[in-house]
């Protein structure tokens, strides 16, 4: 496989807990008394300064993000008032954002946040992607990836494979797609994929969103018997927090079967959490304890106090310990991993891979990930910019999740660009089978590669590739930055 890595947390969901000791209290007076100028009307646009002051990665290449953009109050004010709304506000302060930092992101509703790095979502619990009709550049389809189980489509007819191109009977176009899907209650309009451009089949269902579904990420787990290999395989979904126990109980499971070679499948997998993939990247192995499996490099400032200071606390380990909740972990130190992957495998996915590239054999079936090299935080509005920090503003809930570091594995190889397979394996729509089933091309692709028994060629030519679209209500969250969860003291905190 190409050697690229990832393995810390990025985008992916952050919440660091900050200890500030506040270096230069004469710093903050200057936004804090202000002599005649009142604040409290940019709160918030203060708030987004002084977090991405203090944490952006790119914050060098920000010129309104310097220093010396607050040693004058009223200019620094200003700056502030520039924006009345936050959102133009922060994204005036990102840097290169169409090639560079496309990850960053601010939220008005930190809880809705929180629950969302939980597994814990608004969901009818159908997980579809979508494409552009083939021949156009304006006319949208959907297609059915699987359904969530005890969710209100489970029961229902819709499943893997079914294509829908409307909802309430209206077409879906690139202008009304997100509108139309991001109603509580809807009827979904099926069609046959004809090509790329569906004929409507008369099929529909009615599907309603219910508040505070949990998706559990462990979504399959099975051993597969076959050409005398037990092979141990897995679906994860979601680097979510709260999910040890089903983790645990799922490596457990295969090892019990006697696996002896493990499929990970990631193919759906945008990220979330990269203490998570340090979980599994133990569960996998076990024979690492204590080894590196990521490193990061903060902004100049930051940097240069942690290799001064603790820079241990800019590495990840194997452990055997999960890192939450402290239970142990008992690893199959297995030397190969086979992991199934697409263009939707992201951040913390790829942190895991490439962290364990650099110490056992990983063999990628698919296409190439998505290329999610940096890591984010939550930052809040507090003294020290975590939640429960001191003064934490209860006139609003708004929190950031910037951009703070970039990752890469033990041998300092980053996954920008994307960790390309070592077999390549198109998941096309008219392909959609069970998944799961040893018959789904990807995962029979995978099972020929450990087998050697060789997969029987099927003509691709007349298989339609659409162009796919980022379903941004499936991804506003996850699809970002691994998601880092740590405890860091900072004595240089400006508030």
């Amino acid at each position: 496989m190409k050697r690229i890595s990832p393995l810390l947390t990025i985008f992916l969901f952050v919440s660091i807990v900050f200890v500030s000791c506040n270096k230069d209290d004469d710093y903050i007076n200057q936004i804090e008394t202000g002599n005649e100028i009142d604040f409290s009307s940019v709160e918030i646009q203060d708030f987004i300064w002084q977090g991405l002051n203090t944490y952006y990665l790119w914050k060098d290449n920000v010129p309104n993000l310097a220093d010396s953009q607050i040693t004058d109050k009223q200019n620094y004010f200003d700056l502030l008032s520039s924006y009345s709304n936050p959102d133009d506000f922060f994204e005036s302060l990102i840097y290169n954002r169409e090639n560079t930092d496309k990850w960053s992101w601010i939220v008005d509703d930190y809880i809705a946040l929180e629950n969302s790095f939980q597994g814990i979502v608004k969901s009818n619990g159908v997980k579809y992607g979508l494409s552009y009709e083939s021949g156009s550049d304006t006319d949208v389809l959907g297609f059915v990836r699987y359904v969530l189980p005890n969710s209100d489509a489970s029961g229902k007819d819709v499943e893997r494979g079914y294509i829908f191109d409307a909802i309430d009977g209206q077409q879906l176009t690139i202008n009304n797609y997100q509108s139309l899907l991001a109603q509580d209650t809807y009827t979904m309009n099926f069609a046959d994929l004809n090509g790329g451009n569906p004929i409507s089949n008369g099929k529909s269902v009615e599907l309603t969103q219910v508040e505070n579904f949990v998706e559990n990420p462990v979504h399959i787990v099975k051993t597969i018997d076959i050409n005398g290999f037990k092979i141990g395989y897995i679906m994860f979904n979601g680097f979510d927090a709260g999910f040890e126990d089903e983790l645990s109980n799922a490596f457990a499971q295969i090892k019990a079967d006697g696996a002896t070679e493990l499929i990970l499948d990631l193919r759906y997998n945008l990220g979330g959490y990269g203490y998570i993939a340090g979980d599994i990247a133990s569960l996998i192995t076990g024979q690492f304890k204590n080894q590196v499996i990521s490193k990061e490099k903060w902004n100049t400032e930051l940097q240069n106090w942690f290799e001064e200071n603790h820079p241990d606390w800019v590495e990840t380990y194997f452990t055997d310990k999960f890192y939450k909740t402290g239970d142990a972990i008992t690893g199959m130190n297995l030397n190969k991993l086979y992991v199934i992957t697409t263009g939707s495998t992201a951040s913390a996915s790829e942190l895991l891979i490439s962290g364990l590239d650099a110490y056992i054999d990983v063999s990628t079936i698919g296409t190439t990930t998505s290329g999610k090299y940096t890591g984010s935080i939550t930052i809040y509005d507090s003294d020290n910019f975590s939640k429960s920090g001191d003064n934490l503003n209860t006139n609003h809930t708004w929190a950031m999740q910037p951009i703070v570091l970039q990752y890469t594995n033990n041998n300092g190889d980053t996954v920008k660009g994307g960790i390309e397979p070592t077999v390549e394996e198109v998941e096309y729509i008219s392909e959609f089978t069970e998944l799961g089933t040893v018959d789904e091309p990807l995962l029979a692709s995978a099972i020929s590669y450990i087998t050697g028994s060789g997969k029987p060629l099927k003509s691709k030519k007349n298989l339609i590739k659409l162009k796919q679209l980022n379903n941004n209500l499936e991804i506003n969250i996850k699809e970002n930055a691994v998601i880092f969860d740590k405890k860091i003291p900072i004595n240089f905190i400006k508030r």
